[in-house]
């Protein structure tokens, strides 16, 4: 019988949370009931909020305060540090309003990517991405709020705990056995990856991240948990972004979980021509002098300049120097973007040479370290095959 960590506060969320463990029972589950609440618990619970107040002091000195909002936070980050320790649950639920839902959420986002985890929550029907983030947390809304069970919450809750103990047995079975690869890829890069995959899927199980900043952020994160060993990074436009104040950046970490892994890199700039903003309107009155193309409606590009695809350059240059692992970079000489080509919006050697340079000043070359420049345009098949055997040389 799978073990499910079942968490919520069993203060002011009692009577349903005995409930909703009850139903993991029926469901063929073991129900851990973790108590993440602030006050006294009303019900039995399996781990106290003190016992897991223990892996944050401050929550501690906080349970029974009258300062609510703090002992939210706090509690957050105690069930996290709980979550990040625990190894023994096969599967995890959480119920919650507005603080019930950043506690459990809190937790949930460090357990592993695959690791079955569903929340029930008053807030699933808005904007769940400061819960969710990058992980596949799955989020149910409960409709009515929790203030005791009624005809539709009894419902929703058996629909919860029967699918996240189906969920738990359902993730003991076999799910492929190839090494897996992490790309990114872009619309613009599109053809480039594409390629690449069905040269390598026979061998590989490739996972292509859409390089849209939670992309990047979830292609890291796998990297870090050690689901991903190897990557194929053709479309480093997020850090365009995250140096150029776009909106799809991935943060200053890109690129650090390869340094901390030491995991073999092959990589390229692609899209780092283009710096993304929403619909014309929202862009920063700054750039109004700048090269944009309206992508569609909510996506407007900007074409990054010469000095700022140096910045980039050397960005991408320090982030590989700290690699400890095989590292090939190649340059598309011919053009980073299907935008960036003769006769298109975005074409401009000058800012791309730039770029290139940055990179190979900045690069230092080591013996299981390559910087190669090729005549040819990202898109281009050869370019293509120039990265299969990089990776393919990387790999014997």
């Amino acid at each position: 019988m799978p073990r499910i960590l079942v968490a919520g506060t069993a203060d002011t969320k009692g009577e349903e949370l005995a409930y909703l463990a009850q139903l993991v029972c029926d469901a063929g589950g073991t129900p851990i009931l973790v108590d993440l609440g602030i006050g006294q618990a009303t019900i039995p619970v399996d781990v106290s909020n003190s016992a897991v107040a223990k892996g944050f002091s401050e929550a501690l000195d906080l349970l029974g305060s009258d300062d609510r909002g703090a002992a939210v936070t706090a509690m957050g980050k105690a069930f996290a540090s709980y979550c990040a320790s625990q190894s023994g649950y096969d599967a995890a639920i959480g119920i919650g309003g507005g603080g019930g839902t950043s506690m459990v959420s809190e937790g949930f986002r460090t357990l592993p990517i695959g690791f079955p985890k569903l929340i029930v929550s008053t807030m699933a029907s808005g904007n769940v991405a400061p819960y969710v983030d990058i992980n596949d947390i799955g989020m149910i809304y409960s409709v009515t709020d929790f203030a005791g069970l009624n005809r539709l919450s009894r419902t929703i809750l058996r629909n919860a705990a029967f699918a996240i103990v189906g969920m738990a047995k359902a993730a003991k079975s076999e799910v492929g056995s190839k090494p897996a690869i992490g790309l990114s890829m872009f619309g613009v890069t599109t053809p480039c990856v594409t390629s690449v995959v069905d040269r390598l899927k026979n061998n590989y199980d490739c996972l292509v991240f859409h390089a849209t900043g939670s992309g990047g952020r979830a292609m890291d994160k796998l990297v870090d948990s050690g689901m991903i060993g190897r990557l194929i990074d053709v479309t480093t436009t997020e850090i365009a972004d995250e140096l150029c104040g776009g909106v799809l950046s991935a943060g200053p970490d890109r690129l650090g979980s390869v340094a901390r892994m030491g995991i073999p890199y092959v990589g390229s700039v692609g899209a780092c021509d283009m710096v993304n903003f929403g619909p014309a309107e929202t862009v920063p009155t700054k750039f109004k002098d700048r090269l944009f193309y309206h992508h569609n409606p909510q996506v407007t590009l900007m074409r990054t300049t010469a000095e700022e695809c140096a910045a980039i350059g050397r960005f991408i240059g320090d982030k590989l120097n700290a690699c400890s692992g095989p590292v090939h970079i190649l340059i598309p000489e011919g053009g980073v973007s299907m935008l960036d080509a003769p006769g298109q919006p975005f074409h401009n050697p000058e800012a791309n040479s730039a770029l290139f340079d940055a990179i190979e000043q900045t690069f230092k070359p080591k013996s299981d370290t390559v910087f190669e420049r090729l005549p040819l345009h990202i898109n281009a098949p050869e370019f293509a095959d120039a990265i299969v055997r990089a990776f393919e040389k990387q790999m014997k």
